[in-house]
């Protein structure tokens, strides 16, 4: 430990490393639960890229492992301290460094919280879509090592499609510049595409160019109640099936709906089993609406209801948003559960979840980004009872078996971490891991960066 602080010390300034037990300790875990984490022996806050790359020379030098961490709002224990390692926080790295206009990109440190930079681009008449949940705290970071979704996915994509070039620090302390900041380039391997995803596993990124798009009209929107999750993603088929692009299409189920209400007095209907929220942003939102409504009243809506203006429209929003949160307040704790399906077994997937959640006796709230299939079952439960805390994490794992079984995959955004990194190999198969495992040895030959991740 002396010989580390030493060496810590000697690139970085005072204010840079914390080593007070009390502090590091709030470093140590993301939001997940069920996920083991270690002590932290010292967490170091770099600004620049020098000191990231003088952190990683100590670690490799002394072979102690290092976990990268953004803003810890991660849902798979994948910024998890292991004991004894180097927390390396990147949120003192937050600045935007340029944004471009003609060409448009966005340059930026890690530590930019993601709503920051929509804010900043805003002001040009730009658009960064990517745009999850925890879009006020979640960096850019943390955004491109989960490979982050959010709410605009059905027509925007993911955090992937955005990431041009990245400047990443490897294990060694030495600087790899990636990617572009073209339009076009297909020069090399894909290795920018390569560490989105990789949850820091591979090396530590200091620094990104990000696409941009011109800013869209204001979004219009409508809520559908249906009588049951079944009527919902019908119409979720039929909406895609007719080609249309919606800026958001996205479902909470009653219990979902409730507890938003609770929480925040938002207004919604309690009496529906569904709540479908679909949106546009194209220059004639009103009858792409119209068309949309329709659709959903043939699939069984019993109430089609669009807002009267953006303002209403954004309380939909932000309904949406709310909801991971005010599902944490139906129990004590939470496990969030994070499967994608193809859109055509979305409603095999809310069925069965349903199912599930009978057989455990257990309150599963499910919210979804139903357009691109990519659904929330978040379990409920009671961390001090030892049978309701086993029977959370049962039918969690069920869940993601039956994800799989409907051709999906066990994670659609959030990672996989701790939480998720047995199902991972269920999922890829032995010839893949193999794979994935020689690229990890090749970046990280001695296993330092966010070991137990993963694999």
């Amino acid at each position: 430990m002396d010989d580390l602080l030493e060496l810590l010390r000697a690139g970085l300034p005072a204010e840079a490393l914390i080593t007070d037990p009390d502090v590091t300790a709030s470093y140590a875990h993301d939001m997940a639960s069920f996920c083991e984490a270690g002590t932290p022996a010292v967490v170091a806050l770099p600004r620049t890229v020098e000191q990231v790359q003088h952190v990683m020379r100590t670690a490799t030098a002394l072979r102690v492992p290092v976990v990268p961490q953004g803003a810890r709002t991660g849902l798979s224990g994948a910024a998890n301290a292991t004991d004894g390692c180097i927390v390396l926080s990147l949120v003192k790295m937050d600045r935007i460094l340029e944004i471009s206009p003609v060409d448009r990109i966005a340059v930026v440190e890690p530590g930019v919280v993601n709503a920051v930079l929509s804010r900043a681009v805003d002001e040009h008449g730009l658009y960064y879509p990517p745009d999850p949940s925890s879009w006020e705290m979640c960096t850019i970071g943390g955004n491109i090592g989960t490979a982050s979704g959010g709410l605009c996915c059905v027509k925007y994509g993911v955090t992937a499609e955005y990431v041009l070039g990245l400047d990443v620090v490897l294990a060694d302390g030495r600087l790899l510049t990636t990617g572009r900041r073209t339009a076009k380039g297909v020069a090399g391997y894909d290795l920018t595409r390569l560490f989105v995803g990789s949850e820091g596993s591979l090396g530590i990124v200091v620094k990104a160019v990000l696409a941009l798009k011109p800013r869209p009209p204001r979004q219009l929107a409508l809520a559908a109640e249906f009588a049951d999750a079944a009527g919902a993603c019908d119409a979720v088929c039929r909406i895609m099936e007719s080609g249309h692009t919606p800026s958001l299409l996205e479902l909470m189920d009653r219990t979902t709906v409730q507890a938003v209400n609770r929480m925040a007095n938002m207004g919604l209907p309690e009496t529906t089993e569904a709540l479908l929220l679909a949106a546009f942003d194209t220059p004639d939102p009103a009858a792409d609406l119209a068309a949309v409504g329709a659709l959903c009243t043939a699939a069984g809506a019993t109430a089609v209801v669009p807002a009267e203006d953006a303002a209403e429209s954004e309380m939909l929003l932000q309904a949406r948003r709310m909801s991971l949160t005010a599902l944490e307040t139906v129990k004590p704790a939470t496990m969030i559960d994070d499967v994608c399906v193809p859109r055509s077994r979305l409603g095999a997937m809310l069925e069965g979840t349903a199912e599930i959640a009978g057989k455990y006796g257990l309150t599963i709230g499910v919210c979804a980004h139903a357009g691109d299939g990519n659904t929330h079952p978040v379990v409920c439960f009671d961390p001090a009872d030892a049978d309701e805390s086993r029977r959370a994490r049962e039918s969690f794992d069920e869940i993601m078996a039956l994800g799989l079984a409907l051709g999906g995959t066990i994670t659609g955004e959030h990672g996989v971490g701790v939480l998720k990194k047995e199902w991972l190999a269920r999922e890829l198969g032995e010839v893949s891991v193999e794979l994935h495992r020689g690229i990890k040895q090749a970046f990280d030959p001695l296993g330092l960066l966010n070991p137990g991740k993963v694999f």
